[in-house]
């Protein structure tokens, strides 16, 4: 049964390495989700200018609490800084041990990024077995979870904006294109060629780290695709079985509601 405490909204804040993604749960949904450009250099009084007006229409005058899962050190403290300061809450950064090490096949399991582990336990969560992650954000992440909920480890690929980049960066005769789908696939122009190369081919590494994954473990695993191009790249690719925008905050709610429920049987008699 939930709590009177549980049933308040929990902040839940992914910060990667382009954007810092906040979801905010009511105990039954998101009721609004937010993405900003991640700023290492920002303030967290710079922060409370963008987040105070962020969420100053919302119910965060009694949260739960503030979990937050983070791949930039600088901006966990800060927005560490921001919580305690603007918010009055102590909050919960994210960790391997608050899934559980016994659950972790990797040989390093604090090297993980918590948003590698978010999305393997709510995939887990959401298929009840054995499961491949695709988060096509910054990097494209591979995540692999057995039929007992315990994540192995997976794959990381230069994501198709940082694949992009280089790319434009460092050749002198070809040019950016936008990112979207060519309606060939054999390139009849530069533009359509670039494009080709880059959509189709980021869709053809996806489904072959997918099919390498499935025969090396022996389970053709659903996949479930998640990350801020996931909706671009997924339907080109053909072993990709759904998209779930909200994956990774949905683990980060999880693991937060693991570490509750830790802190709550440690200190029971």
């Amino acid at each position: 049964m939930t709590s009177d405490y549980e049933s308040r909204p929990l902040l839940c804040i992914d910060v990667g390495n382009t954007h810092v993604v906040l979801g905010l749960w009511s105990g039954t949904t998101w009721l609004r989700r937010w993405r900003l450009k991640t700023n290492p250099r920002a303030t967290a009084d710079e922060y409370a200018v963008y987040l105070d007006a962020l969420l100053q229409d919302e119910s965060c005058s009694d949260l739960h609490g503030v979990a937050i899962a983070s791949v930039v050190p600088a901006v966990t403290a800060t927005l560490g800084q921001w919580a305690t300061r603007y918010l009055d809450i102590e909050p919960a950064v994210l960790g391997p041990e608050d899934v559980g090490l016994e659950r972790i096949r990797y040989d390093e399991p604090y090297q993980l990024g918590t948003d590698r582990l978010a999305n393997a336990v709510a995939a887990y969560a959401r298929i009840g077995g054995a499961v491949l992650v695709v988060d096509c954000g910054t990097a494209t992440k591979f995540e692999f979870v057995d039929q007992q909920g315990v994540y192995w480890g997976g794959a990381i690929a230069p994501g198709l904006g940082i694949a992009s980049d280089a790319l434009f960066s460092r050749t002198a005769r070809l040019y950016r294109v936008p990112l979207a789908v060519p309606t060939h696939v054999i390139g009849r122009n530069t533009a359509q060629a670039l494009q080709v190369g880059l959509l189709y081919g980021h869709a053809a590494l996806i489904d072959g780290m997918i099919q390498r994954m499935r025969a090396e473990s022996g389970i053709p695993a659903p996949v479930i695709a998640t990350g801020g191009f996931a909706g671009l790249v997924a339907p080109l690719c053909r072993r990709v079985d759904e998209v779930v925008d909200s994956l990774t905050l949905d683990g980060i709610r999880l693991i937060f509601t693991m570490r509750q429920e830790r802190k709550r049987g440690s200190t029971e008699p």
